[in-house]
């Protein structure tokens, strides 16, 4: 079974609306899949309906953002119920402060020399209060000033670099609990991005455990090739499921599409192993 349980729509900062998601991933073949908006669970009803008749099994979604030693880290929830109210209101104080954190890195973008960043970015937001990096990133690739998104972050929006602004988010302790609450399963989206040493990343992957997180991301866009061995390593190591997903964000984006995404190795045991 090709199962994604990682990607975002217009919703959040992907580009299409969920429906239009859904449609791509079943045409490339998959047959279980997850929309995992960042902080936003609004486009789930509208992705449910359009998996069922797609002929998509269905799971519910969200990749929640949180501030863990100083860094950005994201713990996405499976198999939640979006309705669950401390969720919802969990994630309404995490969007919070969008905004402003938007203004700020288009001040600082300006004084790099790329002026009126900040209605550039809008153009590319649906969801008005889900302004993030990714928005600004396809602006300034819009305007010529780099050849891709990966080109933006590495050059301007990443931490000490100009267009960089901190965010505090929920914590780790917050997250794992409002996705158990809504009755889901807590993952560690795609652990080989953070710049962790061995050391923090195995304090990370304790701390996760003793909350009640049950997974890691072993294969996803995000981890290169040689990372899909270590983390299903580490997934074992640390008793954790696997999770797989290809982080969709738009058609031409991603490292790796739907259709070449690899399959879990199979030493470990999927997420989702009795779900389907």
């Amino acid at each position: 079974m090709n199962v994604d349980l990682h990607c975002h729509s217009n919703v959040s900062d992907g580009v299409l609306p969920p429906a239009k998601v859904a449609k791509v991933a079943r045409e490339a073949g998959v047959d279980a899949w997850a929309l995992t908006d960042h902080d936003e669970v609004g486009g789930i009803p509208a992705a449910r309906a359009a998996a069922a008749e797609q002929g998509m099994r269905f799971v519910t979604g969200v990749e929640i953002s949180i501030t863990w030693a100083g860094e950005t880290v994201h713990i996405v929830g499976l198999q939640i119920d979006e309705n669950n109210a401390a969720l919802v209101q969990g994630l309404e104080q995490t969007r919070s402060g969008r905004d402003s954190r938007g203004r700020e890195i288009a001040a600082q973008l300006a004084k790099a020399g790329i002026p009126d960043a900040y209605e550039g970015a809008l153009k590319y937001v649906s969801n008005p209060n889900l302004m993030s990096r990714t928005h600004f990133a396809r602006y300034i690739v819009e305007i010529g000033a780099c050849r891709n998104t990966s080109e933006v972050f590495k050059k301007y929006l990443c931490e000490g670099k100009p267009g960089y602004v901190e965010h505090r988010w929920a914590t780790l302790e917050q997250s794992v609990q409002w996705i158990r609450g809504a009755g889901g399963i807590a993952v560690i989206a795609h652990p080989g991005r953070y710049k962790f040493s061995d050391t923090a990343e195995g304090v990370l992957f304790d701390e996760f455990k003793q909350m009640g997180g049950a997974a890691i991301e072993v294969v996803t866009g995000s981890h290169t090739p040689d990372q899909y061995p270590e983390y299903a390593r580490l997934a074992n190591a640390y008793g954790f499921l696997a999770s797989r997903g290809t982080d969709f964000h738009a058609p031409g984006e991603a490292r790796v599409d739907f259709k070449l995404l690899p399959p879990l190795p199979g030493n470990v045991t999927p997420v989702w192993h009795d779900w389907f």
